[in-house]
């Protein structure tokens, strides 16, 4: 287990501040953000190749706050692999236990088992430079992995190989987590998040801003960056009214929605996920909330379409292409767009 407390790192511009964290034995925990938001420089605290001002870095149960690197029983992939050019693979993998005084033999079972595991056995007498981007980070992986540490720290272990390549890695990290390897793995891609992670965290601006699944991040993001990486586009400023016990927020359309108890002020920011707004020719049967657009602009999108409807405010809505087959959208055509009264939701 993995526990950060109180974290803090200053930079001129920049600063992780009393950041803290807690990575249970056996979890694949994702930490997303943006570049530069102190992703990396998180995980070399970590690691021990950067010292933190303040806080504690505590890896099952032991303080390891001040131990030296090689102490640490950490394993940091870095995103460009940090493969030695001139060692073949096999010295590659070696080369940490080599800096350990292990005996040769020792070594070389080590090597050779680290490589039937990862399905690289072939490549053993190869240099890094006749590898592709797929092997040379399995390679990296391999390396780091012959350590035995107690957790693996992944920076961006994606960012470096071809998209059809990294279905394979995703299967090589699960199979890695499922045979117990506590991992730590850090990204600015929520679709990569959502594939792999137990758990996560959104880091803006060296501040961890909100943990969990990726189904409590992703469904009730707490604040509008989070809902951001999860492509959410719909936010809207409602007028606050209280009627009695009931609370209301009305939007620029008139549409008036019932909000849940809570301190607001004369004003609020609501989302609605685009996959909940859907759009229609004809008046809508049914008590979802209603209100009447127009198509102002129509795209293909990575799944289908995406629609822009003006109505008061912009709302965007994600269609796939069963549902364009049965409801096309023109631009310029009036149209009646409906969603669900809890789909909306309240950000800080």
């Amino acid at each position: 287990m993995l526990e950060l407390h109180n974290i803090r790192k200053s930079y001129p511009g920049f600063e992780i501040m009393d950041l803290s964290l807690r990575v249970e034995k056996g979890e694949y925990f994702v930490l997303l953000g943006r570049s530069g938001s102190g992703k990396s420089m998180l995980l070399e605290i970590i690691a021990g190749l950067r010292s933190c001002d303040s806080g504690s870095v505590i890896l099952n149960g032991t303080d390891i706050t001040k131990f030296k690197i090689q102490e640490r029983k950490t394993g940091l992939v870095f995103q460009d692999f940090a493969l030695f050019p001139h060692l073949t693979v096999y010295d590659n993998i070696a080369y940490p236990l080599r800096t350990k005084g292990m005996k040769k033999s020792d070594i070389d079972e080590k090597v050779k088992d680290m490589a039937w595991e990862m399905n690289i056995t072939s490549l053993l007498e190869r240099r890094p430079d006749t590898l592709s981007g797929g092997e040379r980070q399995r390679v990296a992986v391999s390396r780091t992995l012959v350590t035995s540490p107690d957790i693996i720290l992944l920076d961006e272990p994606m960012a470096s190989i071809d998209t059809p390549l990294r279905d394979d890695l995703r299967r090589l990290l699960r199979d890695i987590n499922r045979k117990g390897m506590t991992i730590m793995h850090v990204t600015h891609d929520f679709r990569e998040a959502i594939r792999l992670a137990h758990r996560m965290g959104v880091m803006h601006n060296g501040h961890l801003v909100q943990t969990g699944s990726p189904d409590e991040i992703f469904s009730r993001p707490r604040n509008r960056f989070v809902a951001r990486f999860a492509g959410v586009q719909n936010f809207f400023n409602i007028a606050v009214e209280r009627k009695g016990d009931t609370i209301r927020g009305k939007m620029k359309n008139g549409i008036e929605i019932e909000l849940p108890e809570g301190n607001y002020g004369d004003d609020a920011l609501i989302m609605i996920p685009n996959s909940e707004i859907s759009a229609s020719g004809n008046f809508p049967a049914g008590s979802e909330i209603v209100a009447e657009g127009v198509v102002r602009e129509v795209n293909r999108a990575e799944n289908g379409y995406e629609a822009y409807i003006e109505s008061g405010d912009i709302f965007y809505l994600n269609l796939s292409h069963e549902s364009w087959a049965v409801t096309p959208l023109l631009r310029g055509e009036r149209v009646w767009i409906t969603f669900p009264g809890d789909a909306v939701r309240v950000l800080q």
